[in-house]
């Protein structure tokens, strides 16, 4: 995927599992590297504010609105736009949203003018997708027009091959992070890591490996610094 051209591309997964890491991969080693990368939580911001932030607005255009502002859309010109929970997205900025990528251009709030936009678009969900077009939720054509490709990252439960790799890699950070050297792992600790269903999935793992550096008095994470639900 970062060796080809695409306009969308839908990244599911449970809570924890990366989807916003993934997302800086393909923007960082894909074609439009060189553009801005444009990140949103469509979870973090009410329907009104998130309008205002997508599509910016000009002056005037609403009691507060002191000067124009370039929204989402078009500081991610020429590069991409990540939308994370776009599920919780409400279905008439959805269509909105459907317009402004058919026609590669918006319209700002209280603005008469079109500008043009040229942008990649991710989106990412720990909902399904397809139910929420099932349930009247999601728009069906916004859903197929962002399904040009479409990642589901496993769980972590489901990758335990990957723990010990993971576990280096954040030792590694938070070594550097908090000035430590927990350089090794114990055998009965990575056991442990690699037995647990871990619901919250790699944000957990990283946690847990945080806490470890934080509060070992050696260079071994040992299995005492794993909480007790591990």
């Amino acid at each position: 995927l970062t060796e080809v051209p695409f306009s969308a591309l839908i990244i599911g997964g449970e809570t924890g599992t990366g989807k916003g890491l993934v997302a800086r991969i393909l923007h960082h080693s894909g074609q439009r590297a060189g553009g801005p990368l444009v990140e949103v939580n469509c979870a973090a911001l009410p329907r009104d504010l998130l309008e205002s932030e997508l599509f910016g607005h000009e002056a005037g255009a609403f009691t507060g609105a002191k000067g124009r502002h370039r929204g989402y859309l078009e500081q991610a010109d020429g590069g991409t736009l990540f939308l994370d929970e776009i599920g919780e997205m409400s279905l008439d900025l959805q269509a909105k949203l459907l317009t402004a990528i058919e026609d590669r251009c918006l319209r700002r709030i209280g603005g008469e003018k079109t500008v043009s936009v040229d942008l990649q678009i991710l989106v990412a969900s720990n909902r399904n997708l397809e139910e929420r077009v099932r349930e009247g939720t999601f728009r069906s054509d916004l859903f197929h027009r962002l399904s040009v490709f479409r990642l589901e990252l496993p769980p972590l439960r489901d990758r335990v091959d990957d723990i010990p790799e993971l576990v280096t890699h954040f030792l590694n950070f938070y070594n550097e992070q908090n000035d430590r050297y927990v350089a090794h792992i114990d055998p009965k600790a990575m056991e442990a890591l690699q037995n647990y269903t871990w619901p919250g999935n790699v944000r957990e793992l990283q946690n847990n490996v945080e806490r470890a550096v934080v509060m070992a008095t050696g260079d071994e994470l040992t299995y005492d610094l794993l909480p007790p639900e591990v």
